[in-house]
């Protein structure tokens, strides 16, 4: 496991401190470790929700997929 240093501003320093102190996380890395998570969990749902809107747009290809592959750039 790698270590990073991200500067943060106040703010989010204390929103950390505040979910230790609930017990939502036990550290501060912890904390930014299930945040991280979140966001990657957040980004695959919006993967997902943005191919079935364009499923409803009609913007979908068909067909045999090698020939597909040769038409892209």
């Amino acid at each position: 496991m790698s270590t990073i240093s991200v500067p943060i501003p106040h703010t989010l320093e204390t929103f950390i401190e505040e979910m230790i102190h609930r017990g939502i996380a036990s550290n501060k890395a912890e904390v930014v470790r299930q945040a991280l998570v979140r966001f990657a969990e957040d980004q695959a749902v919006e993967a997902v929700l943005r191919g079935e809107q364009e499923l409803r747009d009609g913007k979908v290809l068909r067909g045999d997929l090698r020939k597909l592959a040769k038409m892209l750039p």
